[in-house]
């Protein structure tokens, strides 16, 4: 049986980065049986989660030796053709070196013949399992040597600045199923509650481009959020969506959109 000598530069190369395919099932689609924004948030979220277990940094040892958790502050996506119900996809990603307090990882997701259909960029913390407050990233540590530098989106994920006017859209209570291993509303749940700013003939003639949300503020179950809508008159396409705690007022996360007619 023939060998292959695996080199360092090569164990270095396969660890900079991890592909995984992944079919695109019913519960994956809209209406319109496409794939859900927020499946993509699935997507990423589990792969980074794999991704981090091969660097020894995976959310159980993370918890049990340091006391903290992974969490999503910043992330942007970029779609160039959304795949179909039942189509297979390739998702790959790649983290960058640390930050003081935050983690960079991108990634892209392909369809069997290389062709791009969106790309991502997002912004990770680690967050104190009981006190609630961010940690420094130096308390945990990878080998980043060899990992890649080139960036999925060439942007920075900065603070997304509102207009002054908002229309509230409707209000949603936080159930025990929208929560996550963090004991917190999940992200891609979040991605769910903007696309329910939209109407089924909105979305039917209209599919959003590119989305950047924010997390601002944890929601927990019990806590009913207000979501309001804004769309630009002077940006074609650009629709702004924010939610807040109903309770305090306070904001939850914000989110801006490029919207598309459906061709």
């Amino acid at each position: 049986m023939a060998t292959t000598d695996l080199t360092e530069e090569t164990i270095m190369e396969s660890m900079a980065s991890l592909t995984q395919n992944y079919h695109i099932t019913i519960s994956d689609v809209d209406f319109t049986k496409k794939m859900k924004m927020s499946s993509a948030f699935n997507y990423f979220q589990e792969i980074a989660n794999n991704h981090s277990f091969n660097l020894g940094i995976g959310l159980n040892h993370i918890s049990e030796s340091f006391n903290v958790t992974w969490v999503l502050i910043k992330i942007r996506v970029d779609i160039v053709r959304y795949p179909l119900w039942d189509e297979e996809i390739v998702v790959k990603t790649w983290p960058h070196i640390p930050k003081k307090y935050e983690f960079e990882r991108d990634y892209s997701i392909s369809d069997m013949d290389g062709n791009i259909l969106a790309r991502c960029v997002s912004t990770w913390v680690l967050l104190d399992l009981t006190s609630r407050e961010l940690r420094k990233s130096e308390i945990i540590t990878a080998d980043y040597h060899g990992f890649h530098t080139e960036r999925a989106i060439d942007c920075t994920l900065g603070k997304i600045r509102l207009p002054e006017e908002f229309e509230m859209v409707y209000r949603r209570m936080i159930g025990c199923s929208d929560i996550d291993m963090n004991g917190h509303l999940n992200n891609s749940k979040y991605v769910d509650f903007i696309m329910d700013c939209f109407t089924m003939d909105q979305l039917r003639n209209n599919q959003a481009s590119s989305i950047q949300v924010n997390y601002l503020s944890e929601a927990f179950p019990g806590d009913t959020v207000l979501m309001y809508r804004h769309i630009s008159p002077t940006e074609p396409g650009r629709v702004y969506v924010k939610g807040t705690r109903e309770s305090t007022g306070e904001i939850i996360f914000t989110a801006t959109l490029l919207t598309s007619p459906v061709t």
